[in-house]
């Protein structure tokens, strides 16, 4: 049965995943295809300069390297944003939001626990968070003939690094609505939390009092430490994984305590 629920759910979204991994898809063949009309060009490295605000988003990384060309134009913005429409779409809609159309009180009905209602979609959520980094990847991966050749280690880190992200705020997301059984309010406050910590990521290089402030945001974690280049060092992961792990608990108690339309 436990099956059935995950299934259900993804399938109801089936649509709008392949909308989204198509969608990507297309988009980041974009840069990689433009990326042999621009290694070769040394004056664009002057943009990523020390001290210029798009050296503070590439941490350092010359714009015409492989590495430095893939955060500058996938895994810094676009790949996280797309990501997070993902993620914390269905994190509203999951809980909340079928409680708002009144399907939730019917799978509640079902001789299963809550506990294994929530699990089941946590592990839907956990599915759908893997479809848009892992197209990424493989569209990197597909590109070595064009120049822009990345390690695997790099790759797998920073592709990690975007599923736990995801998995986080798409987490944040369902507890959210778990507590208030309101799919605008678990939209609401996932959206704002992902937006004020990626500001807080982006501009900590280059604003001193805001530095120390990096540490509380996923984004350092998952992105924001050149892990395009490093690969995702295990203490990261496992911050990611320890936070969401405690979101996801909270939320089965919340859900607990949830009264169902």
């Amino acid at each position: 049965m436990r099956v059935h629920i995950t299934r259900l759910d993804l399938r109801l979204r089936c649509r709008l995943i392949i909308g989204y991994a198509v969608g990507i898809a297309a988009y980041a063949m974009i840069p990689i295809s433009l990326y042999p009309s621009f290694k070769d060009q040394i004056s664009l490295d002057r943009l990523s300069e020390s001290g210029s605000p798009i050296a503070a988003v590439l941490g350092g990384l010359p714009l015409t390297s492989p590495p430095g060309w893939l955060k500058a134009n996938l895994y810094a913005y676009f790949v996280p944003l797309i990501q997070l429409l993902v993620t914390i779409g269905y994190g509203a809609s999951c809980i909340a939001g079928q409680d708002e159309d009144r399907t939730l009180g019917l799978v509640a009905a079902l001789p299963l626990t809550r506990r294994t209602i929530i699990i089941d979609k946590l592990t839907a959520l956990f599915v759908q968070a893997l479809v848009v980094p892992i197209v990424v990847a493989l569209c990197v991966l597909g590109s070595r003939g064009l120049g822009l050749t990345i390690a695997p280690g790099p790759l797998l880190g920073i592709t990690v690094g975007v599923v736990l992200l995801g998995l986080f705020f798409g987490t944040l997301a369902l507890l959210i609505g778990a507590v208030t059984g309101s799919r605008g309010l678990a939209l609401g406050i996932g959206i704002a939390a992902a937006a004020l910590t990626f500001l807080i990521s982006s501009l900590a290089p280059l604003i001193d009092w805001l530095e120390p402030a990096r540490y509380i945001s996923p984004f350092f974690y998952a992105i924001g430490d050149n892990q395009i280049q490093h690969g995702l060092p295990l203490t990261y992961a496992g911050v990611l994984g320890t936070a969401t792990l405690i979101l996801a608990t909270t939320a089965v108690v919340a859900f607990n305590r949830l009264d169902l339309h």
